[in-house]
C-alpha cells in the first residue's frame, strides 16, 4: 500500500446534483473503484449533515450503490424553502455538490488519486 495523503473529496471523486422541492440529492462518484472504500468510511450522513447545517438541513440519508462506486446523499432542509421560494440564486444542485466536494477531505492512499491529478 502506498503512503497516504489527506486531499479534497474533489481529488478522489466528482459529482452529480438535483433538486426536488427543499431537497438536494448530491451523489459523489469514486473516480477509481479502489477509492470508494475510504469514501464509504469517510463520507458519512453525519459529516455530510454538520457540512449543511447552516443551510438549515434537518437530515441526511446515505445510499450506497456499490455497483457504481458512488453514494447518493439525500439531504432533507437544504434548499432554504425550495428552489423557487428561496431568496438564494443559484445556491442548489451542482452548487451544493461544489461545497461537499470542495470542503470535505478524505484520507487516502497515493494509489486511489487518478494519474494526472495535482495532488500526486
Amino acid at each position: 500500500m502506498s503512503e497516504t495523503v489527506s486531499v479534497p473529496l474533489h481529488a478522489v471523486a466528482h459529482g452529480r446534483a438535483g433538486d426536488k422541492g427543499n431537497r438536494s440529492n448530491i451523489s459523489v462518484i469514486a473516480y477509481v473503484p479502489e477509492a470508494w472504500a475510504y469514501i464509504l468510511a469517510q463520507v458519512t450522513g453525519e459529516r455530510v449533515l454538520e457540512l449543511f447545517r447552516h443551510k438549515g438541513a434537518t437530515a441526511v440519508t446515505r445510499y450506497e450503490l456499490p455497483n457504481l462506486n458512488a453514494c447518493n446523499f439525500v439531504i432533507d432542509d437544504a434548499l432554504e424553502g425550495g428552489v423557487n421560494s428561496s431568496l438564494s440564486q443559484d445556491l442548489h444542485g451542482k452548487t451544493l455538490s461544489f461545497l461537499l466536494l470542495g470542503e470535505v477531505t478524505v484520507t487516502v492512499p497515493r494509489d486511489c488519486i487518478p494519474k494526472g491529478s495535482p495532488y500526486l
